[in-house]
């Protein structure tokens, strides 16, 4: 820690001092991280929804409901822990996800350390939304893969949503697969989800399956370079799409129809990159499947829909 990173989080600490209850602290929160400029998007929007977030996973309460604990009076320990975070938030610019070691996507935690971007995925929203009717797969889904799993996330809600199904979680990272495995282990999937090293789909030839997902790095390497702090602080293979972001997103197109079973769905997310994909393929059908958070930032494709 830097003198002036000392200096400040003894600021919090002493202004924090005067401060009772959580309501209290979570004004202080939105407006020093206002102040401090901060950058959200790893689960939250916005200073107010970061503070909430951080404050609840600080202490342990449910991170969905703050309205029940806003006039709870805080004990000294946890004034000075929410203290310590919240300088922690401002000092390293790190994500809060990283800060308190979990991230959430609906009601399903996960572990969430510097090894792996944090978890985060419109296709999460997808899935708990009613993915069995939305991609209607050909026989249903007996076998899914996520390809470039990260931390895993994908594949633990895969088998939330496909109980009888078998599903592999395949990335290129090392790191990543860790995370991943304490993930499958907190949910005690061992027997259901696999996770392979794989560059795309190198490590799994001759599998095929009835639905691919895929939320792979499609940042463009200019943006990435001029990352704000709280990007940078995830691993830059995991947003890296190359020059203008499609460069995975080509190979993941090119390579999915031998990975596919007949009848078989896949389903990438692609960030702002539709404008690009749609004039690079201008014959191929892809169904852009909206959230209640994005627009055409993932789409659809049947087997027999991939360009070929």
């Amino acid at each position: 820690m830097t003198e002036m990173q000392g200096e400040l989080r003894e600021d919090i600490r002493l202004a924090a001092g005067e401060l009772v209850s959580v309501r209290d602290f979570l004004r202080f929160a939105v407006s020093n991280f206002t102040a401090a400029g901060l950058v959200y998007g790893h689960g939250t929007t916005s200073a107010l929804d970061e503070a909430a977030f951080l404050i609840l996973a600080s202490l342990k309460l449910p991170i969905h409901e703050m309205e029940p604990w806003l006039d709870a009076r805080l004990t000294t320990p946890e004034r000075r822990h929410l203290a310590d975070v919240i300088a922690q938030r401002i000092e390293t610019r790190k994500p809060a996800p990283y800060i308190v070691g979990e991230a959430w996507i609906g009601p399903y935690s996960f572990r969430a350390d510097e090894r792996v971007i944090v978890p985060r995925s419109f296709i999460g929203e997808l899935l708990l939304g009613g993915a069995d009717d939305l991609f209607d797969v050909s026989g249903g889904v007996q076998s899914a893969l996520d390809l470039c799993t990260g931390s895993g996330c994908l594949a633990i809600l895969l088998a939330q949503v496909f109980p009888d199904a078998e599903i592999v979680g395949a990335d290129v990272s090392d790191d990543a697969l860790a995370v991943a495995r304490e993930n499958v282990g907190d949910y005690g999937l061992e027997e259901q989800v696999s996770l392979v090293q794989s560059d795309l789909f190198a490590g799994l030839k001759g599998q095929q399956f009835d639905l691919i997902v895929s939320n792979p790095p499609y940042v463009r390497t200019e943006t990435v370079v001029n990352f704000p702090p709280e990007y940078a602080a995830e691993p830059a293979l995991a947003h890296d799409g190359g020059e203008d972001g499609l460069e995975l997103v080509r190979l993941i197109l090119r390579g999915a129809a031998a990975h596919l079973a007949t009848g078989g769905v896949i389903v990438v997310e692609v960030g702002q990159e539709r404008e690009l994909i749609e004039a690079e393929y201008p014959d191929t059908a892809f169904q852009w499947l909206d959230t209640e958070l994005s627009a055409g930032e993932v789409f659809m494709l049947r087997k027999e829909d991939l360009p070929g």
